[in-house]
């Protein structure tokens, strides 16, 4: 029988992976010694433990700000865990500032993706002269989908980023490997593909096309009211988004949506490499940690 295919997400974070269950989510780290070191949490959604938020839309919005949050607190472990290896006596100053470190990195990535894919295609389509409301968010639309890409293209230059992108690739390869009710070893995993139709990459360019569609019902912003309207509106169409890519997991609909998430998947081809067997160990560990076998079989005979 084939695993829930939503019951469990993932996504890379710096030297390791983050996976998520219904009930726990673990870090897994390869540090500079060589060693995985694992942290574990209790998670459970808003969604699980307030049914009434389990509704289309308002749980997808929900889901995006909880995994925000969760890989903040994945990225910040991730850190500790490389200044650890590398200053064993590091003071528990010195992990508050490491901790501030990264919360600024955040913020600061978080109003820079605001600036490039909110801002800027406004300010480019404002100054063409378009009129009409539709074909006005039409060209935004264009405008924010072809910065999104050459973003994506440029950061695949960065040699640095490939590490990341390879242990993308582990993460892909090691749900598949659960999904598909084999083992959780390496040689099981490796032979996966990389491309997943449920992955972070894909969501976003959904996240772009459908905000479209949405903002062609405000038509052109005249005002920063509206401006800020519009900005509003992103966890509604993430929310969207998220019954889009949920759909789509579902085999009774999967072959009808494939044509629309084939984008995505090529996509991934930029944001995801082949990982080397250690990357594999370390996202199965991940996943490993996070799994609560009773939990999971429950999550599975509830969602049908």
């Amino acid at each position: 029988m084939r695993k829930n295919p939503i019951s469990v997400g993932g996504q890379a974070v710096i030297e390791g992976v983050m996976m998520r269950s219904p009930s726990y989510y673990a870090t897994a780290v390869r540090t500079p010694q060589g060693r995985i070191v694992i942290q574990k949490n209790r998670f459970v959604a808003m969604t699980h433990r307030f049914r009434f938020l389990n509704i289309p839309v308002i749980r997808g919005a929900l889901n995006l700000v909880e995994t925000m949050w969760i890989g903040i607190q994945s990225l910040t472990y991730s850190a500790e865990q490389a200044m650890e290896e590398e200053q064993p006596k590091t003071t528990r100053k010195g992990k508050f500032a490491q901790s501030l470190s990264i919360l600024g990195s955040v913020a600061f990535a978080l109003g820079a993706g605001f600036l490039l894919f909110f801002l800027i295609p406004l300010w480019l389509t404002e100054l063409l002269p378009v009129e009409n409301g539709i074909l006005f968010n039409v060209v935004d639309g264009i405008f924010r989908l072809a910065i999104f890409l050459a973003y994506i293209l440029l950061i695949a230059r960065w040699k640095e980023m490939n590490r990341i992108f390879m242990y993308h690739g582990a993460e892909h390869k090691t749900i598949y490997t659960f999904e598909n009710d084999q083992d959780l070893t390496v040689d099981n995993a490796r032979e996966y593909t990389t491309l997943h139709p449920r992955c972070g990459t894909s969501f976003l360019l959904v996240v772009m096309l459908v905000s479209i569609v949405v903002f062609a019902f405000f038509g052109k912003p005249e005002t920063w009211g509206d401006r800020l309207l519009r900005f509003a509106m992103i966890p509604f169409i993430g929310g969207i988004a998220y019954e889009f890519i949920r759909l789509s997991a579902k085999e009774r609909f999967a072959r009808f949506l494939a044509p629309a998430t084939w984008p995505g998947l090529m996509l991934q081809k930029i944001t995801t490499s082949e990982p080397t067997d250690d990357m594999l160990e370390v996202a199965i560990a991940a996943l490993d940690a996070c799994l609560d076998r009773q939990d999971v079989r429950l999550e599975l005979s509830s969602s049908g």
